[in-house]
């Protein structure tokens, strides 16, 4: 029996993928005459009925503008809402829904908290970020570094694809004032070490950003226990809606930051002498908001919620164990970041081919994966290459279309051979 044939059923024996998948309607399309294997999850993950249904149950049955309504579909509205952010307070384990506020998604929120924390820097004061980041942890906190002098330095990866525990502990100083770190690289699927760091960082009263965009989709973070200062996630990763994100702030520094936009829900008063903003959460959330957007976020952690998290966690694992495994029957293939504690992303590269051809090719056998940069210029600069092709698996993927992966990714390989 050769590797792609070897059954390993009893890796997923406490958990029913095949259910999973019917929860899932666009998974059973085919594409380009191929049924379709999606392993692009990282960028945008798929949505269950629940969370379609949630959507078209609140424009069928009570769309209307929220908090003001003086009738029955706006307190519907504003029930469903507001449920929602409740719901993510749960899921966050954060103290108080005053703390959970809407935005677009991940890179707005950074930018929100960015900017309010803009009047706090100064010339010479240092933001750390790390080498493996999201452009949008990266981007915002230089605008911000320039309009106010301050500087962002980079902490260094190891080969593996780990945080450099001696780079990180030498740059810690006097001078930094934001620490903003990924707790999981969307590259390299590494699993940072952010409790510790949150904790080193608060002992010398550093502002501490988790951005856990990568995170959410694969176990449940606990804002309290990692004692961070904001925690901030996307839903179209989290099997949610695009079009919406949440920023987790601690109250005490959201009080302190000004707006970040103006109008509508924001304000209090407004006159034309003076303008008092209105209280958290509403503060930070200008305009009328993605309504049927937070609705459906709610249900697509609602919908996580009634899965056996546990037995979900180990089945991705067992993905991500088999794909490792196969690695070694593609000539010329080899896998981007290493670490120990990974969630199941695998970035690669097989000598003498271009990413983009991989993913084309990979297309036409119906198999969707990413390939390039991956908005991450400065690790692709770290490893010496132009970008990596990305297969990153969810819950609903099973081992068989692991194998059927790397059974397409040996016919590449063999054209170019």
């Amino acid at each position: 029996m050769n590797d792609l044939s070897m059954a390993n059923t009893a890796t997923r024996e406490a958990f029913d993928v095949q259910a999973v998948r019917r929860d899932f309607p666009i998974l059973s399309q085919q594409v380009n005459g191929k049924p379709l294997v999606y392993l692009d999850n990282g960028a945008s993950a798929q949505k269950p009925t629940a969370v379609l249904d949630a959507m078209d149950r609140y424009y069928r049955e009570m769309h209307s503008n929220v908090h003001r309504g003086a009738h029955t579909l706006g307190d519907r509205a504003t029930a469903a809402f507001e449920g929602a952010r409740e719901t993510v307070r749960n899921f966050l384990n954060a103290h108080s829904t005053r703390e959970i506020i809407w935005t677009k998604g991940t890179t707005e929120a950074i930018n929100l908290v960015a900017n309010g924390l803009a009047p706090r820097l100064k010339a010479g004061d240092e933001i750390l970020v790390s080498h493996m980041e999201h452009h949008a942890n990266i981007v915002p906190w230089q605008m911000i570094a320039e309009r106010t002098g301050a500087k962002v330095v980079p902490i260094q990866v190891t080969p593996q694809g780990e945080l450099d525990p001696d780079s990180f502990n030498s740059l810690l100083n006097d001078r930094t004032r934001i620490l903003a770190i990924t707790h999981v690289s969307n590259v390299l699927g590494t699993v940072n070490p952010v409790a510790d760091m949150v904790c080193q960082a608060r002992a010398r009263g550093i502002i501490t950003l988790l951005d856990g965009a990568q995170a959410v989709p694969h176990f449940r973070p606990d804002v309290q226990a990692l004692d961070c200062d904001f925690y901030v996630f996307s839903s179209h990763k989290l099997f949610g809606p695009t079009g919406i994100g949440v920023l987790y702030g601690k109250a005490a520094l959201l009080e302190d930051m000004p707006p970040y936009q103006g109008g509508g829900e924001m304000i209090e008063r407004v006159s034309f002498e003076r303008t008092t903003w209105n209280v958290l959460p509403y503060k930070f959330e200008a305009g009328t908001p993605a309504i049927a957007e937070a609705v459906g976020l709610g249900a697509a952690i609602d919908y996580l919620n009634r899965l056996d998290r546990e037995a979900m966690e180990a089945a991705e694992n067992a993905l991500l164990e088999r794909a490792h495994q196969l690695v070694e029957t593609v000539p010329g293939m080899s896998i981007i970041g290493t670490a120990q504690h990974k969630v199941p992303v695998m970035s690669f590269k097989i000598e003498g081919l271009h990413p983009s051809d991989i993913g084309t090719l990979l297309d036409q056998q119906g198999i969707a994966i990413r390939t390039g940069h991956h908005c991450a210029m400065p690790l692709m600069d770290f490893y010496g290459v132009p970008g990596t092709a990305r297969a990153s698996f969810a819950f609903y993927n099973t081992l068989d279309e692991v194998n059927q992966l790397f059974t397409a990714l040996q016919k590449v390989q063999r054209l170019f051979a």
